[in-house]
């Protein structure tokens, strides 16, 4: 993932026999509960999260990310530290993890602060892991922990184009799918954008509406195991010219590929090509959150 920059809080200026006042974190924990549920296509379903506090919770749009805490089964609610500041991690590291609660990142599709609600899309891959599960069974009143931005302008929002973009390129699969489709939502009009989505029915493709001169390639899977469609569509395609900037998303191994293509052969300075590893093939939820947290140790 390209590094996120994130605006710098300075602390007021005090006496110099007085220590500096740490600046508030960007994020902080929020409660929430499921409101209701649907389904967008055969692999994809909508839940809303709505509680009093997500009317704070600040996302800056586009593809901004938050962790989510759940339950485990039995469990009335997730278990999470006491809210710690920028400590909280490693508070929940410490905990049994046959205790503290499930987390997970994930994208947010749509909010509306004014109703305290937050939207979250699950990919369903059959009972590949507690979220999946989680998802799946999830039902009205079932309670999650947010733990999200107080403010939108936070390192949490990787889509940073630089201002002498000319055009956006987009490539994704299912995943990644709410993060295009905030994108979307957020470029303004007269912006050039192509964009290649992998999804793997034809019932999952859907609008995505926008105000910006955007091309859209779908790419069905048809149920197939197969991934990596998106690869082979952006190499074939014809770019238009001009210096533009790249988001890319997805399986581990089709956005390495792709960077390598549009870094190496395309020619696109690094610095213009954002990439994120939502998930990797063969490996389950539980094998990246393991290897996650033997790196951050």
């Amino acid at each position: 993932m390209t590094p996120r920059t994130a605006v710098p809080l300075a602390a007021p200026r005090k006496a110099a026999h007085h220590a500096a006042a740490r600046p508030a974190s960007p994020f902080r924990f929020f409660d929430a509960a499921v409101v209701r549920r649907r389904r967008l296509g055969p692999s994809i379903v909508r839940i809303t999260f709505g509680g009093e506090q997500l009317g704070e919770f600040a996302g800056g749009g586009r593809d901004q990310s938050f962790s989510l805490f759940l339950p485990h089964p039995g469990q009335a609610e997730p278990v999470v530290p006491v809210e710690l500041g920028d400590a909280w991690f490693a508070a929940w590291r410490a905990m049994d993890p046959a205790v503290r609660a499930v987390m997970r990142s994930y994208t947010v599709s749509e909010q509306r602060p004014e109703a305290g609600e937050v939207d979250v899309d699950f990919v369903l891959h059959g009972d590949t892991g507690p979220a999946t599960r989680w998802a799946r069974d999830a039902r009205p009143g079932a309670r999650v922990r947010l733990l999200g931005p107080r403010t939108p302008e936070n390192k949490s929002v990787c889509f940073r184009p630089p201002l002498d973009t000319d055009w956006v390129l987009l490539a994704a699969d299912e995943t990644a799918l709410p993060a295009v489709a905030g994108i979307l939502a957020w470029l303004p009009a007269g912006v050039r954008a192509r964009a290649w989505i992998e999804v793997p029915r034809a019932e999952d493709v859907r609008p995505l509406p926008t105000a910006a001169d955007v091309e859209i390639a779908w790419l069905v899977r048809d149920g197939l195991r197969r991934h990596g469609a998106v690869v082979d569509a952006v190499r074939a395609a014809a770019l238009p010219e001009g210096s533009p900037y790249a988001w890319v998303a997805g399986e581990s191994g089709a956005v390495r590929a792709l960077r390598r293509h549009l870094v190496t052969e395309r020619g696109l300075g690094r610095e213009r090509v954002a990439f994120s590893g939502y998930w990797r093939l063969g490996a389950s939820e539980e094998d990246l959150r393991a290897e996650a947290l033997s790196g951050a140790a």
